[in-house]
């Protein structure tokens, strides 16, 4: 990594576990069937697996759960781009091996909360299709087969420097928390999404993870991808006052309540490793994935969630 990226990545990224210590007081998505997964000829590494069990009968979490100590849009904030990493090179490549082992071949995958790097795998990348404008050209056969991944995300700079990108989406899901208000018809169904690190800046996950659920062929996942780092000013104020343990609950909870099932933590890494860490001593950055299936179940209570029904937010 260029060293000027790794310092701005330093000063721009928070870690947040000793904050967390020092708060806390103890319908039916689309039915076509997605790609076959992908073969990388090898079988995944054996990162540590568990079930999420919801264990609320209704939905925990109160509107003031969602509110931040920096109430200014976000498109404010994210207004010069930032064109840094906010995990370091250990946790990069980590999920670059995660995502080789369970993202689909070909499809459509929707990047959201993304930026100018979506941390895929070569082998993705040489499969994706790029931008209808960009130089590089590929025949109509291997276009119709072959991968398109779609952004969404607040900074237009960010999202044009990333060359994965077939199709890019500036939106405000904190303002407008539908995955479906800016997404053509003609990229639907969805076969797989992701999310990197930018889970716990959302102030309607169920109206967005909802919206993404119905845009979604059964059997497609979503793979949200957790850290403990972020710009505390811009996180929900409960991610701020809880561990990283209830950090991936919580997220469980907001997909279970989205109406998503088969919910899984995926432990990518425990950040006890050795040689990473800030200024490349010291602890690795913790990841987790908390992954579920779109399973075709119609949900009572779906989009229940958040600060009322789908996501609309009350006056706070």
């Amino acid at each position: 990594m260029h060293p000027l990226l790794r310092q701005n990545r330093t000063l721009l990224s928070f870690s947040i576990t000793a904050l967390a210590a020092s708060m806390s007081t103890s319908g039916t998505g689309a039915t076509s069937k997605p790609p076959s997964e992908p073969s990388t000829g090898t079988q995944p590494p054996p990162w540590p697996t568990r079930s999420y069990t919801p264990t609320h009968t209704k939905w925990p979490y109160h509107p003031s759960d969602f509110r931040r100590a920096d109430p200014t849009p976000d498109t404010d904030f994210y207004s010069a781009p930032r064109f840094v990493t906010h995990i370091d090179d250990n946790a990069i490549s980590l999920l670059k091996t995660y995502y080789a082992h369970v993202l689909p071949r070909k499809g459509r995958i929707l990047d959201f909360c993304s930026s100018w790097i979506s941390h895929f795998p070569p082998e993705l990348e040489s499969l994706a299709t790029p931008s209808p404008n960009s130089d590089t050209q590929k025949s109509a056969t291997e276009t119709e087969t072959g991968l398109q991944v779609i952004g969404l995300g607040l900074s237009t700079p960010e999202l044009a420097a990333n060359p994965i990108l077939h199709t890019r989406i500036t939106q405000d899901l904190n303002v407008h928390p539908s995955i479906n208000l800016q997404l053509p018809p003609s990229l639907t169904p969805l076969h797989a999404a992701t999310c990197v690190v930018s889970i716990d800046y959302l102030t309607c996950p169920v109206a967005v993870l909802s919206s993404l659920r119905q845009s979604m062929v059964e059997g497609g996942k979503v793979h949200l991808v957790l850290s403990n780092r972020c710009f505390p000013t811009k996180a929900v104020a409960r991610w701020l006052r809880v561990g990283e343990d209830e950090r991936c609950e919580m997220v469980g909870d907001y997909l279970w309540w989205s109406g998503w099932r088969e919910v899984e933590v995926v432990t990518l890494c425990d950040g006890t490793g050795k040689g990473g860490g800030w200024f490349g001593f010291g602890r690795t950055d913790p990841l987790w994935v908390v992954r579920a299936t779109n399973t075709g179940v119609v949900v009572d209570g779906e989009g229940q969630g958040d600060a009322g029904p789908k996501g609309k937010r009350d006056e706070l």
